[in-house]
C-alpha cells in the first residue's frame, strides 16, 4: 500500500492491516500457554493484563484524547481488573511490580496513543471468547475473577463500532497515521513481553 493509498483507508482498517500478523501471533502464543488450565495459570494471565491496563489507564484520563474520542474515560477497565486481582489474592508486591512495568511503557505522543487505544479497545471483542473459557474451565464470571473481560452494557459490537467511528473521523496526516501504527505495534510488543515474563516465566500467582 502506498502512502497515498493509506491516507484514504479508514484508520481502524489501516491499523488492522498493519498489525494483523502480530496480533494473530500474540493470540496463538497466549493460548499455547494454557491460561485456563488452572487458577495459577490464569493468575499469570491476569497479571499480564494488569500491566497492559496500567500502561493504558493514563490515556483514558488524558483531556486531549478525551476531546478526540468522546466517552473515552468510561472505557477504562483498570478498576475492574484490580478487583479481579483481589479475587485471586495477587499480592500487593506483585501488583506494584506490574504497575511500575505498565507505567514505564506507553506512547510518546497523541498519535501513538491512538494506536495503543486501538489495540486495547480491540481486545474487548476477543474478551468474549476469553470470558466464555474462564467461565467454563475455571468457574469465573463478570463478578468474580474475570470482571475485566465483561462486555459493555450496550454490547461489545456496538461499543467497538462507536470507538472505531470516532477514530476514523479524526483528520490525521500521513505522518500521524504512521505514528498511530507505531503505537499499535508498540502495544502488541509490550503485551508480548509481559506474556513471556509472566506466563511463560511461570511466575507464582493465585492463592485460590
Amino acid at each position: 500500500m502506498t502512502s497515498a493509498d493509506s491516507i484514504t483507508v479508514p484508520l481502524s482498517r489501516y491499523l488492522k492491516e498493519q498489525t494483523t500478523s502480530t496480533h494473530e501471533s500474540l493470540d496463538q502464543r497466549i493460548m499455547a500457554l494454557a491460561p485456563f488450565s488452572s487458577h495459577a495459570r490464569f493468575a499469570c494471565f491476569l497479571r499480564m493484563q494488569l500491566r497492559l491496563h496500567h500502561a493504558t489507564a493514563p490515556l483514558y484520563q488524558q483531556p486531549e484524547l478525551q476531546a478526540l474520542l468522546p466517552g473515552l474515560a468510561d472505557r477504562n477497565r483498570l478498576p475492574a481488573i484490580l478487583l479481579d486481582c483481589v479475587d485471586f489474592a495477587i499480592s500487593q508486591e506483585q501488583q506494584e511490580q506490574d504497575r511500575l512495568a505498565g507505567q514505564a511503557a506507553g506512547p510518546k505522543n497523541v498519535a501513538q496513543a491512538l494506536g495503543w487505544l486501538y489495540t486495547h479497545e480491540g481486545s474487548t471483542l476477543g474478551a468474549a471468547f476469553l470470558l466464555k473459557q474462564a467461565r467454563a474451565e475455571l468457574g469465573l464470571s463478570e463478578t468474580f475473577g474475570a470482571r475485566h473481560l465483561a462486555g459493555h452494557s450496550d454490547g461489545r459490537g456496538l461499543h467497538w463500532r462507536e470507538f472505531k467511528q470516532a477514530l476514523d473521523s479524526l483528520p490525521l496526516s500521513a505522518e500521524e497515521r504512521a505514528e498511530a501504527v507505531t503505537g499499535a505495534r508498540d502495544a502488541f510488543a509490550f503485551v508480548r513481553t509481559a506474556v513471556e515474563e509472566l506466563m511463560a516465566g511461570q511466575q507464582p500467582g493465585a492463592a485460590v
